[in-house]
C-alpha cells in the first residue's frame, strides 16, 4: 500500500504525466492538483478476484468439424454451446494486431438464469483501425492484441460461437480461403456492479487503508473542474465558460483579449460516476500538445442497451480494451450514450488534450468522441448527436478550433495516408475520414453536417 507521503509526492509531479509540453496549456485550465441441452462441462474458469468489480473469461477457440460450406477446421474455429461464469459483453481476439480477421464472427447467448438462447448476433470483426498509431509506445508494449469490437449481449451465463474465414472468388469456378489469425480467443466480459452512490462531494476524501493514489490522481486532474471524488463535472451557462477560460489565459484585463468562441461546458460524467476501475490501465497519462480535431466514432457494440446501463457498458468495454485488447486504457477520450449522456473516457483531465487510441494515424492532438451504439444501419438518436454538437462546441473552444472549419493533422500511418503526410480534414470528421473503416456507421455520418452547424452556434459563431 503507497504511503501518504508516496501519494502528496505523486500529485506533486504532475500525476504521473508523460508528456512534458502537456504541463504548460494556455487553454486546458490546467489544475493546481495536476501540476502538483445439457453441454458438455466447460474448462474451469477461475472465479473472479475478490474485491475487484468486473472480470474476463478468455477461453480459447478450437476447430469445428468442416463441411462443404465451411471448408478446412483452420478456417472455421468456435466454441460449442457451454455454461460459462455470467458476462455480458463478447469479442475475440487474436496474437498479432497487425493481422487482419478476413471472415465472420458470430455469437449467440442464453440469458441468465434461463434456458433462453438468442438467435446468431453478429460481431464486428473490423475493429484494428480502432487503436494508437504505430511506433508510439502504447503501441510497442507487446501486450496489444488484434480484437474484434465488443459486442453487448447483456446478462448471460451461456454461450456458443463460430469464426469463418471469407473465400475469395477467382475466376468463375476457383476461390481460395484467408486463414484465419492465430491464438483465436474469445473474451467474455462481467462489468460487476454498478458503483455505490456517493456521498457528500463538498470534502475532499482522504486516503484509506488500501486505497490506492491512483483514483485520487484521476480525480485531481479534473480538481478545478469538480470537486474531488465527483460523480460529474456540472454544465456551466456561456457566460460561466467564457469567464473561466478567460481567467485561465490570464484574465479579461490582459490586453487584446477577445470573448473566446466556445460553447457552453456540457454535464460530463466522470470515470469515478461510472465506475472505472483505475488499478486496471497504464498508471501514468499521456497528452499530445493541443486538440484540432474531433473524430466522432461508434462503438459497434450493439444498440440493445437501456440509458440505466451504460455504466455497464463503459465498464465492459473498458476491460475490453485494456485486459483483452492489451490498450493502456479506454481508447476514447469521450463517450456519449443513446439518451445524450456524456462520459469521460480515457484519464488525464477533460480539459486536456489527452492521447487517446481511437483513429489510427491520427490520434496527435485530436479527440475522439462515441456514440455507444451501432448506427450502420439504425439512425442515432437526436439526444446523442446533440451531445455530440455540445461536448464538441466546449472541447474544441478550449483550443480554439473552429466547428464548421478544416485544419491539417500530419498522418502517423494507415491505409488511407501514408506517415507523415499533412492531411486536411474537417474539425468534426468521421472516423471514416482519416481511415477507410465503416465507422461511426453511415447513418451517424450522415449527421455530422448537423453535429458542425449546432456546435458553431453553441460558440455563438
Amino acid at each position: 500500500m503507497p504511503t501518504i507521503r508516496r501519494m502528496r509526492g505523486f500529485l506533486a509531479s504532475s500525476i504521473g504525466v508523460t508528456c512534458a509540453a502537456a504541463l504548460a496549456l494556455p487553454l486546458a485550465l490546467p489544475s493546481a492538483d495536476a501540476r502538483a441441452a445439457t453441454p458438455a462441462a466447460p474448462p474451469a474458469v477461475p472465479p473472479a478476484a475478490e474485491g475487484i468489480p468486473g472480470s474476463t473469461q478468455s477461453l480459447p477457440l478450437a476447430p469445428l468439424a468442416s463441411d462443404r460450406s465451411s471448408g478446412p477446421n483452420e478456417r472455421e474455429q468456435g466454441l460449442a454451446r457451454r455454461d460459462v461464469r455470467p458476462f455480458a459483453l463478447v469479442g475475440v481476439v487474436w496474437d498479432d494486431p497487425t493481422d487482419e480477421l478476413r471472415g465472420t464472427v458470430q455469437v449467440r447467448t442464453r440469458a441468465s438464469g434461463t434456458t433462453t438462447w438468442s438467435g446468431w448476433q453478429s460481431v464486428e470483426t473490423h475493429n484494428h483501425e480502432h487503436a494508437a498509431d504505430p511506433e508510439t509506445l502504447e503501441r510497442g508494449t507487446g501486450k496489444v492484441r488484434g480484437a474484434t469490437a465488443p459486442l453487448w449481449v447483456g446478462d448471460s451465463d451461456g454461450v456458443e460461437v463460430r469464426v469463418r474465414a471469407e473465400f475469395e472468388r477467382h475466376g468463375d469456378h476457383n476461390r481460395t480461403g484467408a486463414l484465419l489469425p492465430e491464438g483465436l480467443r474469445l473474451e467474455l466480459v462481467d462489468p460487476g456492479d454498478e458503483p455505490p452512490p456517493l456521498g457528500s462531494q463538498t470534502e475532499v476524501p482522504r486516503l484509506t487503508p488500501g486505497m490506492t493514489v491512483e483514483p485520487e490522481a484521476a480525480s485531481a486532474v479534473n480538481a478545478d473542474l469538480a470537486p474531488m471524488d465527483a460523480a460529474a463535472i456540472p454544465e456551466l451557462t456561456k457566460q460561466q465558460t467564457e469567464d473561466e477560460l478567460l481567467a485561465a489565459r490570464g484574465g479579461p484585463e490582459v490586453a487584446g483579449q477577445a470573448r473566446p468562441y466556445i460553447g457552453p461546458r456540457p454535464r460530463i460524467i466522470t470515470r469515478k460516476g461510472w465506475g472505472a476501475d483505475e488499478r486496471i490501465r497504464e498508471k501514468d497519462f499521456a497528452y499530445t500538445q493541443t486538440v484540432k480535431a474531433a473524430f466522432v466514432h461508434h462503438s459497434a457494440s450493439g444498440n440493445n442497451y437501456r440509458c440505466s446501463q451504460a455504466g455497464s457498458v463503459l465498464r465492459s468495454i473498458y476491460r475490453y480494451h485494456v485486459k483483452s485488447s492489451g490498450w493502456r486504457d479506454f481508447g476514447y477520450n469521450f463517450a456519449i450514450d443513446k439518451c445524450g449522456n456524456i462520459y469521460e473516457g480515457r484519464a488525464g483531465g477533460v480539459a486536456k488534450p489527452v492521447l487517446g487510441a481511437h483513429t489510427l494515424g491520427f490520434n496527435a492532438n485530436s479527440t475522439g468522441i462515441a456514440v455507444l451504439g451501432t448506427y450502420s444501419s439504425a439512425n442515432p438518436p437526436k439526444a446523442a448527436v446533440t451531445a455530440i454538437a455540445r461536448l464538441a462546441a466546449w472541447k474544441l473552444g478550449l483550443h480554439g478550433a473552429d466547428p464548421e472549419g478544416t485544419t491539417h493533422l500530419k498522418s502517423g500511418g494507415g491505409n488511407l495516408y501514408k506517415k507523415g503526410t499533412n492531411v486536411r480534414l474537417r474539425v468534426i470528421s468521421g472516423h471514416r475520414d482519416g481511415y477507410a473503416t465503416e465507422c461511426p456507421g453511415k447513418q451517424l455520418y450522415a449527421k455530422l453536417g448537423t453535429a458542425r452547424s449546432s456546435a458553431a452556434r453553441y460558440q455563438g459563431r
